[in-house]
């Protein structure tokens, strides 16, 4: 097979974004991405996959190679030399190369030129059955593949140990967030260690979304294989529903500026695995009917951040989940198992956050909190945050601030009820009232009218 506004207490304050529940519980008013990069570093510092110059630099084999090219011209038809090239991601002389071995020895014949000197390609009766016989093995056909090895040496070129990030790559990375200096005075060891931490403390005060910026910390962009080559099988790592491309340039005619395009450049990844983690997606998983494997969770995090989002709350036991993690956290480097059995060591380069609402030491004992070195409680904010917030969150939305409503929210919805503050709360009170105002086809406006109505929706009580 081939196979700094900085509040007094702990917790964070997120400056606002124009969907405020785009980020969901844990966010609480999150701005747009910067346009302006957060580190001045980027694959160009350490590591940039240059194209290969030979079969034998790919570190593939003809049939590898061949097997890829029949495939696609069995799945299209018949196309030019060039076109193939391109949905494998070599440089067009070297597979030029290949297909003229091919038509040697009649698996492929010409049905036409094409441009610049180049011809159209078409499978022969002989080429089809030979197609269908690697279609049997499996269905892959795309960028040729990337030996595990190569793979390896990206991810130490790339690694986040190698970062360092300072106190002012920090400030730069949370820059949409308020965070306390006492917080400030933990995160920044924790995040330079590139061990794992907890995060813990009440849902809604912004746990995830400080996650979620740690990985800014460690640099920009990154390049990884779009699919890997371990021992014969294919592993699919790249995942766009995960994996943020980002756009290299080919207006470039200097050799050193092109790229393998068997590679892909992405943002440093930030996995948020929540309550639906199960054990199955810690492992290389085997597609019965297409004969190809999909990275584990932790693969495709590599040289970023993982984040188990409300731990304790997984369907397995928490101890199963972080026994999983014991030798990978200590070593930085983890064993899965292939379709046969087979495992194989691949790095475990990735800052591993544990996420949750839960008291850490109720959820392990004291053997695995040891190997987290870090616990960082995100707590509720005091009532003068709590007013900032909502003074920061008014203008955002459309709304005149008013300090004498906002008196008389906290007095009615909270020193009444004895109801804890939350960083989300003065957003998305603010939003249903906004919300209101609109139904209604009135001025967007912030009185107590609006937000008694937003209150009575916002907390339900039976």
């Amino acid at each position: 097979m081939y196979k700094e506004r900085v509040p007094t207490r702990s917790q964070s304050v997120l400056r606002p974004q124009t969907d405020p529940f785009s980020q969901g519980d844990e966010a609480v008013a999150v701005l747009d991405p910067p346009t302006s990069e957060v580190r001045q570093s980027g694959p160009s510092d350490n590591f940039k996959p240059t194209p290969p110059t030979s079969l034998k630099e790919t570190g593939l084999t003809d049939e590898i190679v061949d097997s890829i090219a029949l495939k696609y011209l069995i799945t299209v038809g018949s196309a030019p030399g060039a076109q193939i090239a391109g949905v494998m991601g070599l440089p067009h002389p070297l597979l030029t190369e290949r297909l003229a071995d091919l038509k040697r020895r009649q698996l492929v014949g010409y049905v036409g030129g094409a441009t610049m000197g180049d011809f159209t390609y078409t499978l022969t009766d002989a080429g089809r059955d030979r197609a269908h016989r690697y279609m049997d093995e499996t269905l892959y056909v795309g960028a040729a593949p990337v030996p595990l090895a190569t793979y390896c040496e990206a991810v130490k070129a790339q690694s986040i140990t190698r970062e360092q990030p300072t106190e002012e790559h920090l400030r730069r990375a949370f820059d949409d967030l308020l965070v306390n200096e006492h917080m400030f005075a933990t995160l920044g060891p924790a995040i330079n260690s590139a061990r794992g931490m907890f995060l813990y403390g009440p849902p809604g005060n912004g746990k995830t979304s400080i996650a979620e910026r740690i990985t800014r910390c460690f640099g920009n962009t990154i390049y990884i294989p779009r699919t890997l080559h371990v021992d014969g099988f294919l592993v699919k790592l790249f995942d766009a529903e995960i994996h943020e491309q980002v756009p290299v340039s080919k207006s470039s005619i200097l050799k050193t500026d092109q790229v393998d395009e068997r590679w892909v450049r992405i943002r440093r990844p930030t996995i948020v695995a929540g309550g639906e983690l199960t054990m199955d997606q810690l492992e290389i998983r085997y597609n019965v009917t297409t004969r190809i494997s999909e990275a584990s969770t932790q693969l495709k995090s590599n040289c970023g951040t993982l984040v188990i989002d409300d731990f304790g709350r997984q369907r397995m036991n928490p101890f199963e989940l972080l026994n999983r993690w014991i030798v990978p956290l200590e070593k930085r480097y983890d064993f899965l198992a292939l379709a046969n059995g087979l495992k194989i060591q691949v790095p475990f380069d990735q800052l591993l956050i544990f996420s949750t609402n839960l008291e850490p030491r109720d959820l392990v004992d004291e053997a695995f909190l040891r190997r987290i070195p870090y616990k960082i409680n995100v707590s509720d904010p005091s009532e003068a945050e709590f007013r900032e917030l909502f003074r920061m969150m008014a203008p955002i939305l459309g709304l005149d601030y008013d300090d004498d409503v906002v008196s008389y929210v906290i007095d009615e919805c909270y020193r009444k009820t004895g109801r804890p503050f939350r960083c989300c709360q003065p957003r998305d009170l603010l939003t249903l009232a906004k919300n209101n105002c609109q139904y209604r086809k009135i001025a967007p406006h912030m009185d107590r009218e609006m937000l008694d109505f937003a209150a009575a929706a916002y907390f339900a009580v039976m």
